[in-house]
């Protein structure tokens, strides 16, 4: 995260999906209280640009579709055409599974 804050690989992008699945994850491992806590601190984050899915629905539909060497969920495909599409392939996570996608260079290395 310091190395993000610090610049190293660009401007953050928070794509819809995720920010959806850990609100989601939050509200049941956590109470209310922190999960709304969390919810504002990522919105108001200004490292962090809030990405409207909407904008890339139907390019992520045609890659779910397409995938065949990979099991990468809508959300995290959403991931990859985000990267492609407004960050040059780059992609800041710990899923191993993005290391096998062309094009995809994947933060910490």
């Amino acid at each position: 995260m310091d190395r993000f804050r610090a610049g190293e690989w660009g401007h953050g992008l928070l794509l819809e999906y995720v920010f959806l699945e850990v609100v989601n994850v939050l509200l049941r491992k956590k109470d209310l209280a922190t999960t709304q806590q969390v919810a504002r601190s990522l919105l108001d984050a200004e490292d962090v640009q809030l990405l409207p899915c909407s904008e890339i629905f139907l390019e992520t539909l045609a890659a779910f579709h397409q995938q065949q060497d990979t099991k990468l969920s809508f959300v995290d495909l959403s991931l990859m055409v985000a990267a492609h599409k407004y960050a040059a392939g780059n992609i800041a996570t710990f899923d191993k599974e993005f290391r096998r996608i062309s094009g995809v260079r994947v933060y910490p290395e």
